[in-house]
């Protein structure tokens, strides 16, 4: 394995020995990483992992690390992957061998095409029980073929004189997950006997962290592009910047830059700003808009539209796709035409004036669009009134507001109005994200989603990863409430992931449940016009009855049920000691 850096990652003098093998194997590996700053490890149970579980038991007993327990292979993938989208730093997920190492395929795959840093540590057999039929033993390096950096450790056969191989070898694999935002596996052989008792690791725990605040303290500031890697843009075509998932804040400052309109999907990390073009699916396949394009500069992994793609594919188009998100760069219909890490603008628009008509027409259309939308959901407003009989009539017209049924588009946006800066929202794969990508405003609040592979699996895993990563800090520097708004299918696929391990913390986080019985999202697809509507039923809307009220009490979290537009305003606002679970009925 290629070393990322030059520091020694040596244990210290008054690193712990125990004489077995295993567990001076797991002391090493785990040690180096809280020196690299590990905070959180995610661990499920099983014999052959055993010693590297116990490592960490001792590791949370003197408050090394944050320690989450999870029975479900799949869920505990998940929890590290949503650990790493707020942090920026791999969580390392331990398991045993078999098939609990393949269950963390799904979040492996999900962080190789979004770019999260991950790092799977996997207990196995030794070299010479592979591939004899042995029990719970399969061919694990490689398992996720080409998705992983995979280091296959053979079992110790003693312990090591100094450990520095181990050491050094966790450090890397930390380092190369971390800078490259990638998956990797290293696939820890252990023997007989698999453990002893663990020592105090008291000491141990303190000089690792002055080891981790002192490489802090003394690490450069991160490189930036160099300036072969930056592309500059000058003013002449008509450009559309566009913000697909996980761009981050770049593309809004380069649209501000430009002078562009920005059409940034609602997970961007850009959906804010003067340039914010909400509406822009609408006005892509109007005349006059997106048919004018002549540059389009994409940042981050468009999901959630058709219509970006036949744009970016346009013979006609300019395309430009900034950096890299994941493990693949985008490019539908292989006709991008420059792939820079970065890019800049350059002089001054020809026609100042003209410039400002371009952006202005699509700001305002799609202001336009949206005032339309607003007015039709929204009750018409009457004054307060002077007489009896007008205060009456404003009386009535408020108390039919708040009884009003919720549509997906008042869900969305009430979410939204309660959500503030310093919180965190989590969007899982149903209709709902991109009914919010379609209706709501610009605001600047950190949106997170699974749209590497946009599947519905691990959204409330990856949810209470990113509230328990983004609440870990104190006074300020701790973030506000997560919520987490999922599809009924979505939240069931991942129920498993409402247990939480016993005696751990438990984040400040709301799981909003839109509920309209099935899989709707495929009633806006083709499939709806050609397909017999007991088909449809039967193999895709897959209709549920779940009593939700009683699963939310089954794993210890608080059931509220907001059927109208006062009850959702004042779920969102319930101040709970538990984990607060929403459901909001909705037609289909």
């Amino acid at each position: 394995m290629t070393t990322t850096g030059s520091l020694p990652a040596q244990p210290s003098s008054t690193s712990p020995r125990t004489g077995n093998p295993s567990t001076d194997r797991a002391l090493a590996m785990l040690l180096a990483l809280v020196r690299e700053g590990v905070t959180d490890v995610v661990l499920c149970p099983g014999s052959r992992s055993q010693a590297l579980a116990l490592v960490a038991a001792e590791l949370e007993r003197v408050d090394g690390v944050r320690l989450h327990v999870r029975i479900d292979e799949r869920a505990a993938g998940f929890l590290a992957l949503g650990l790493g989208v707020e942090s920026g730093r791999p969580a390392p997920v331990i398991t045993t061998s078999g098939t609990a190492v393949a269950n963390l395929h799904p979040a492996v795959l999900e962080g190789w095409h979004s770019g999260v840093p991950m790092l799977l540590l996997t207990g196995d057999r030794p070299a010479e029980l592979r591939g004899i039929a042995s029990n719970q033993t399969t061919r694990q390096p490689g398992m996720f073929g080409d998705r992983v950096v995979v280091v296959d450790v053979p079992a110790p056969e003693e312990t090591d004189e100094d450990l520095s191989r181990d050491a050094r070898l966790a450090r890397d694999a930390y380092r190369r997950a971390r800078d490259e935002r990638t998956p990797v596996h290293v696939n820890v052989a252990f023997r007989d006997p698999l453990s002893v008792a663990v020592p105090d690791l008291a000491e141990a725990v303190a000089e690792a962290h002055a080891a981790a605040d002192a490489e802090a303290a003394a690490a450069p500031a991160p490189a930036g592009p160099t300036a072969a890697d930056v592309l500059d843009l000058p003013h002449g075509p008509r450009t559309l910047v566009v913000a697909g998932h996980a761009a981050g804040e770049a593309a809004e400052e380069l649209a501000r830059a430009g002078g562009w309109p920005l059409a940034a999907e609602i997970s961007s990390g850009s959906h804010f700003g003067p340039n914010l073009v909400v509406s822009f699916r609408e006005l892509l396949a109007r005349p006059g808009f997106g048919d004018r394009v002549e540059r389009v500069i994409v940042f981050g992994h468009p999901t959630l539209t058709r219509e970006v793609p036949l744009l970016v594919g346009r013979e006609d188009v300019e395309a430009i796709v900034v950096g890299s998100t994941g493990g693949e760069d985008y490019d539908p219909r292989h006709r991008v035409t420059a792939h820079p890490a970065a890019v800049r603008v350059v002089g001054e628009p020809a026609d100042p004036a003209e410039a400002r008509r371009w952006t202005g027409t699509w700001v305002q259309a799609s202001r336009a669009i949206l005032d339309e939308a607003s007015a039709a959901e929204s009750a018409p407003l009457l004054p307060s009134g002077t007489t009896p009989a007008e205060r009456r009539d404003f009386a009535r017209a408020e108390l039919a507001a708040v009884r009003a049924d919720v549509t997906r588009r008042h869900l969305v946006r009430a979410l939204w109005q309660a959500t503030w800066p310093h919180d965190r929202l989590v969007l899982g794969a149903s209709r709902l994200i991109r009914e919010a990508d379609r209706a709501l405003p610009g605001k600047r609040v950190r949106v997170h989603a699974n749209r590497g592979l946009a599947g519905i699996d691990g959204t409330i895993s990856t949810g209470l990863g990113i509230a328990l990563a983004s609440q870990a800090g104190s006074g300020s520097a701790a973030a506000g409430i997560t919520r987490v708004l999922v599809g009924d299918l979505t939240l069931l696929h991942d129920v498993g992931s409402l247990l939480i391990g016993t005696g751990e913390r438990v984040p400040r986080i709301q799981v909003i449940v839109g509920n309209d019985g099935g899989g709707t999202i495929f009633d806006g697809l083709e499939v709806a016009n050609t397909a017999a509507p007991a088909a449809i039923d039967r193999v895709m809307f897959t209709p549920q009855r779940v009593d939700l009220a009683s699963l939310a009490k089954a794993y210890g979290w608080t059931h509220l049920r907001a059927a109208t537009h006062g009850e959702l305003e004042a779920a969102l606002t319930t101040a709970s000691g538990a984990p607060l679970l929403i459901e909001v009925p909705l037609v289909r």
